[in-house]
């Protein structure tokens, strides 16, 4: 690894290319990348609390997992991707305020599809990306959700089926999950979010994010059979432990939602939304249910970080920048 250490200092944040240290700014991967060919890239996306990246671990293995299926020859162990991670949210901290957080994104494809061999001067391995921003940029529209809530909308898009690709491997094959969103985007009303069914009919997930329903003190979530296994998704089954709820995996079909008592979303960069109704009609009475709330309390107190009141001051600190009209990975804009 090149020794470009104070880069940074001239040109803003870094991001850890190949082996290198450069410019975000002029951080560029090949037109004749598989990734950019095929979508052929699997990634990850994590969070920090107070600068402390939360289930780093846990994210780098579900990347090496999908690295392996997809047969991507990577000669990088988890302890090596760990350590590169920190590093670049090293160089970057001084350029982040002290109430941000940390948003690493981590891509790695194949690399150049090896016909176009004859274009590069060395010889042609996978492309290893980490860039790090701050976390505000994904959540700074998200803060009303938490008194407002989510309309969850389901959508025609379905997800992608196992036998197709199994969705348990995050990849950037996601144009699925976009579609997903635009149809959401034209729905009446404000606060739609996709919610997908699987092939069977039954509720799957949303655009990058999971599903639970509460129902009768159950916390229940969709079988992991055809949705991505999300992070956070398991930390809710960590958190219900805690707090002596029952949580499950269990089939849900779209009237199960309809007379749920309670609902949320989860998703690394918000950790957990409310959702208010589904398809304009309430989930219970509408509000921010009481197990619910007990929920992101109690994920509140084991990371040491007010997460509802963080998310609410990154939607006033952006206020300006009207970043509330600008397309997320969960909601489409045409701005």
């Amino acid at each position: 690894m090149k020794n470009n250490r104070y880069e940074n200092l001239e040109n803003g944040r870094v991001v850890y290319m190949n082996g290198e240290f450069v410019s975000e700014k002029n951080a560029k991967i090949s037109i004749f990348d598989s990734a950019l060919m095929f979508g052929d890239m699997v990634f990850e996306m994590t969070r920090s609390f107070n600068k402390k990246h939360f289930k780093l671990r846990e994210h780098l293995q579900r990347l090496l997992d999908g690295v392996k299926i997809y047969r991507i020859p990577l000669n990088l162990s988890i302890n090596q991707l760990e350590k590169i991670c920190l590093e670049t949210s090293e160089r970057n901290e001084e350029f982040f305020k002290n109430t941000d957080e940390h948003r690493l994104m981590i891509n790695i494809s194949r690399g150049p599809l090896g016909i176009y061999s004859q274009v590069f001067d060395h010889k042609i391995e996978p492309t290893v990306v980490v860039a790090d921003f701050p976390l505000k940029w994904t959540v700074a529209s998200m803060g009303k959700l938490y008194d407002e809530g989510i309309n969850a909308v389901m959508v025609n898009q379905r997800a992608l089926p196992s036998h197709l690709m199994d969705p348990k491997i995050k990849n950037r094959s996601r144009v699925f999950y976009q579609m997903a969103n635009i149809e959401a985007s034209l729905f009446k009303g404000k606060n739609n979010w996709a919610l997908m069914m699987d092939t069977d009919g039954f509720i799957a997930e949303g655009s990058g994010d999971n599903f639970f329903i509460v129902k009768d003190g159950v916390v229940i979530t969709p079988e992991g059979r055809n949705c991505l296994v999300g992070i956070s998704r398991n930390y809710i089954f960590e958190v219900c432990e805690q707090l002596g709820i029952k949580c499950i995996e269990k089939n849900i079909e779209p009237y199960d939602v309809y007379v749920a008592d309670e609902a949320f979303m989860t998703g690394t960069p918000f950790c957990l939304l409310p959702v208010f109704s589904f398809n304009n009609l309430k989930v219970g009475d509408g509000k921010f249910g009481e197990i619910t709330k007990s929920i992101i309390k109690k994920w509140s107190q084991n990371v040491g970080v007010d997460i509802v009141k963080q998310i609410k001051n990154y939607e006033k600190e952006c206020a300006d920048l009207n970043q509330e009209k600008n397309a997320t990975p969960y909601q489409f804009s045409s701005n």
